[in-house]
């Protein structure tokens, strides 16, 4: 290595630095090279970015030229009470809904209290569960223990569908609580000993009861839960545990005009940011005299000029009733009360202006498809290009590498011989000057 040779010896020469000096020279080319792909990788970027916004464009279009984003349904109540929600299948409509009852578990609240410890089954340690319908479910509690017979209820593997738990009422003294844990008429029980006597004294019994609601003209629903799936079709209403009785609500289900414009508007800015995006990267900059770096980019202005043409419906049906205007800066202007407007008078023939190949939204979705397609997309393969175009150029910085690298290996061997060379005429100087000297004080 130069910087590692000791060089000069002999010339006085800074030969590493020389050598230096020249393979600054001698790499020139291969730095404009660098140069090349740094500003190679810059424009991919921008195109990238250009890409991942026209790709959005893309979905969002795609999105709002189905018919099915416009036929959906919302459902409202008008109480927080009572909550409403729609599916596919909901149609526009409304209805009152009264509630007349929730649903609640059966509960069993037994007399006795007793230590956790205290044997509470009897003779036996085994205890029946009853419903009115089915066969009898007898659970062995193991020990017979009040704290037991809790265990043996909640044990998934006894599968009683039951919750027990005990009430602390005294110093070391508990009563037993047991519940459903479904809600509903149906889920009526009892508990007793395995012989049918009472256990712990007998218990009080809180019914399960169904929730029920008054729909009006002597229409009533009922439900074992508190939720009425399809109380109108595709419409599910839920009433929230504890309601009052008598508690109203209107519930509504109609187009949501809302999600709509927010879709609408969502595709509108992504729109905008595309040529925004272009614009900054094409424009001439008057302080610098120079163009965007993407100002050549035939792919970029073909985009640019695919959108704004697809603003303009075939037909010639103005977009601007419906709020979607072209500014004189080349944007997209969104006026949502309009949008909102002209749904709520005619939803069919707005959803019309923006759905199917030839709708707004179709034809944003081919333009911006046909730009970001991740095979065949306009951009996608000018990004392709350059891409390549980079890898053939920091090829060909690592074959200058090895240029260079031999290079200054043969000016080392060059400036080395001629140290060499130096040093030996410097040897030869010498001598002859002492043979000189030795001839001059000989003749004396």
């Amino acid at each position: 290595m130069a910087n590692a040779s000791i060089g000069g010896l002999s010339s006085g020469l800074d030969t590493a630095g020389i050598i230096d000096a020249l393979m600054t020279l001698e790499a020139a080319p291969q730095q404009r090279l660098r140069t090349r792909v740094t500003d190679e990788q810059s424009v991919v970027t921008k195109l990238q970015a250009i890409n991942t916004r026209t790709s959005l464009v893309a979905s969002r279009a795609e999105t709002l030229a189905k018919a099915s984003t416009w036929a959906g349904l919302t459902a409202t109540s008008t109480s927080s009470a009572v909550t409403a929600t729609a599916s596919g299948t909901a149609t526009p409509g409304r209805l009152t809904v009264t509630v007349t009852s929730t649903a609640a578990t059966h509960q069993l609240g037994f007399a006795e209290s007793h230590a956790l410890t205290d044997v509470v089954t009897g003779a036996g340690t085994t205890v029946r569960i009853t419903r009115p319908s089915g066969a009898p479910l007898d659970i062995d509690t193991g020990d017979g223990t009040l704290a037991g017979l809790v265990a043996a209820i909640n044990d998934p593997e006894n599968e009683t569908g039951l919750h027990a738990q005990t009430v602390r009422v005294g110093t070391g003294q508990y009563r037993l609580l047991v519940e459903s844990v479904e809600t509903g008429a149906a889920q009526a029980f009892d508990l007793t000993r395995l012989d049918g006597q009472p256990l712990l004294g007998g218990a009080t019994t809180r019914p399960g009861t169904d929730a029920t609601v008054d729909l009006g003209a002597g229409i009533t629903a009922s439900s074992s839960t508190n939720t009425f799936t399809d109380l109108l079709p595709g419409v599910t209403v839920t009433v929230a545990p504890g309601t009052a009785p008598g508690t109203v609500a209107t519930v509504t289900v109609a187009r949501d005009a809302a999600a709509i414009s927010t879709k609408v508007e969502d595709l509108v800015a992504g729109v905008n940011a595309v040529l925004s995006e272009i614009k900054a990267q094409t424009a001439f900059n008057a302080s610098t005299k120079r163009s965007g770096p993407l100002s050549g980019e035939a792919s970029v202005r073909e985009l640019r000029s695919n959108l704004l043409n697809a603003v303009f419906p075939p037909d010639d049906t103005s977009l601007a009733q419906v709020g979607i205007e072209l500014d004189r800066a080349g944007n997209l202007t969104f006026d949502a009360e309009r949008f909102a407007e002209a749904y709520a008078d005619d939803p069919a023939a707005v959803a019309a202006m923006f759905t199917g190949s030839d709708g707004f939204a179709g034809r944003m979705q081919e333009v911006a498809d046909a730009a970001s397609d991740p095979i065949d997309g306009t951009i996608t393969g000018t990004i392709a290009g350059r891409t390549s175009s980079i890898t053939r150029l920091e090829s060909g910085i690592e074959d200058w590498d090895r240029r260079l690298e031999l290079r200054r290996s043969s000016l080392e061997r060059q400036y080395a011989a001629l140290e060499v060379a130096l040093s030996q005429l410097s040897s030869q100087s010498s001598w002859l000057t002492s043979q000189l000297a030795g001839l001059t004080q000989s003749q004396q």
